[in-house]
């Protein structure tokens, strides 16, 4: 299973903001829908549509999709304000971007809300070497919780000074060059076009040998 085109039915049966930047909604699963972890459906709501992937597992009872609140983006807006019980569309699953296994760690890298897919794929039991998970600051931490019980090496990365000690400070870019063992790795990239620029740049030039999968958000 790779992509499909079916249209299914879907009704938000719950909604809660991750931060002031984010939130979550979670639909009613349509009964023959299935997906892996990684993928993305094509949210559609009257003549608008767009892109999320699923911050759920495959064996999850509902679809959680992680969005990122754009103050001029017009399906982020209505979604940010829509009540339990509104219906919409989706078409999907999309995409190529899945966790495969490999004798090499795994070294999953996101900014914003590019944390979904590598949700879905702990959730699922996948158990990366490392997560770093690039955001300003600690308020923007979504999933922080499960993703610390939930797998390897959790890495917080803010951008933005913090007094805490349990977040490095700076970029993801700084930690890999810094703190990441010399090694052959699988890097899966998913956020803003930037970070998976520079991260690949880096990869090439520090990580010989290694493999890059990317998914760009923004």
């Amino acid at each position: 299973m790779t992509t499909s085109e079916t249209e299914y039915p879907a009704e938000i049966i719950e909604h809660r903001w991750l931060s002031q930047r984010a939130f979550e909604i979670k639909l009613r699963r349509p009964k023959t829908f299935k997906f892996k972890p990684g993928q993305w459906v094509s949210l559609k709501y009257k003549n608008l549509e767009r892109d999320y992937s699923m911050a759920s597992a495959p064996d999850d009872a509902h679809l959680a999709l992680c969005i990122r609140y754009v103050e001029d983006g017009q399906l982020s807006q209505i979604l940010g304000d829509n009540e339990i019980g509104s219906r919409l569309s989706f078409c999907g699953p999309h995409g190529y971007f899945t966790f495969k296994p490999s004798p090499r760690p795994a070294v999953l890298v996101a900014t914003g809300t590019g944390i979904a897919p590598f949700r879905s794929m702990v959730r699922s039991g996948v158990t990366p070497g490392f997560i770093l998970h690039g955001v300003e600051s600690s308020t923007d931490l979504y999933y922080a919780n499960e993703l610390q019980t939930g797998s390897g090496s959790y890495i917080p990365c803010l951008s933005q000074s913090s007094k805490s000690q349990t977040y490095f400070k700076g970029r993801v870019t700084d930690y890999l060059q810094r703190h990441l063992p010399s090694g052959h790795y699988d890097f899966y990239l998913c956020g803003g076009r930037k970070m998976i620029r520079d991260v690949t740049l880096l990869v090439d030039e520090l990580f010989e040998d290694s493999l890059v999968y990317t998914e760009a958000f923004y």
